[in-house]
């Protein structure tokens, strides 16, 4: 597996993790609960655009390793 293959796998791990936290969010009726599900979803989006600028800057300098 290529460093772009692990970047890609390791951002897709990422926004799943995100969703499925939005879903614990919606499903539970805990205030405090939704909040810091919500906050964590947050903080996981912040990281995959993160992880997305590394991704485009390894993509400029290393073409073979960009995903079709």
């Amino acid at each position: 597996m290529t460093v772009g293959q692990k970047l890609h796998q390791c951002l897709a791990s990422i926004e799943t993790a995100s969703a499925s936290l939005k879903t614990f969010a919606l499903d539970t009726q805990d205030k405090n609960a939704q909040t810091d599900f919500n906050n964590y979803a947050r903080q996981l989006e912040s990281i995959a655009q993160n992880l997305k600028g590394r991704i485009n800057y390894v993509e400029q300098q290393e073409p073979p390793y960009k995903m079709k």
